[in-house]
């Protein structure tokens, strides 16, 4: 999707955003998934990071076929390749990669512009003839996420963002993963709490925040697709 096909919403769909949002705030998080289904069926994808796999479990309950977004930025660690694998396996995935393209080369990870060309752009084409995003965002994970609304508008991208897990915490996270006996990524239990590209990420120390990680030493606090 190009910048100038990104449409302002009707006063009708934010006034469904705004209702729909207002009765997930306390249900459970596949109720938002399964309403985003219903209402927008093809149309809809999950993007993941796979991190963690709780919102490709819960996303996948709802809807088997539905689209997962992986994008693999050419920097990521080996784990993380080799997980995405073990979870596109594990249920079966209708999984699209994503690369950066040839202008990307200018860029490397760790660099002013990275994020904007091997995450920000693959994804918006990867999004392209889609009405909404699933995201596993959740408000504990920086400041700058902390107003996360469960359903709203992406303006950036022109589209329907759902953030089923805003309300959960880190520990939640860690519960269901336990509850529903999930694979876990394999650099948790060496202390990467927040993955993001080998070369800008760090495990962290006992009662750091888990995100201090991410572009240690740098203002950097997110990449780009969700703000910041």
């Amino acid at each position: 999707m190009s910048e100038a096909t990104i449409t302002s919403p009707s006063a009708s769909l934010l006034e469904e955003l705004d209702e729909v949002n207002g009765r997930f705030e306390t249900a459970p998080a596949g109720k938002a998934i399964a309403w985003a289904v219903e209402r927008f069926g093809d149309s809809l994808a999950v993007a993941c990071s796979f991190q963690d796999i709780v919102i490709v479990d819960l996303a996948h309950a709802a809807d088997p076929g539905i689209e997962v977004v992986f994008l693999d930025t050419e920097a990521h660690f080996p784990e993380t390749l080799f997980f995405v694998e073990e979870v596109r396996a594990h249920y079966d995935l209708h999984l699209t990669t994503t690369r950066p393209g040839p202008e990307a080369a200018a860029f490397p990870c760790g660099s002013d512009r990275c994020c904007e060309f091997r995450k920000v752009a693959p994804l918006r084409q990867a999004l392209a003839g889609h009405e909404a995003w699933i995201t596993g965002l959740k408000r504990v994970d920086a400041p700058t996420r902390a107003g996360t609304r469960i359903v709203e508008w992406d303006a950036a991208f022109g589209l329907v963002k759902i953030n089923p897990l805003a309300t959960w915490t880190d520990d939640d996270i860690a519960s269901y993963i336990a509850d529903h006996d999930l694979p876990e990524h394999p650099l948790i239990g060496r202390g990467y709490l927040s993955i993001g590209c080998a070369p800008t990420t760090r495990p962290v120390a006992a009662g750091e925040d888990p995100r201090a990680g991410r572009w240690s030493g740098s203002d950097k606090t997110e990449c780009g697709l969700h703000g910041g």
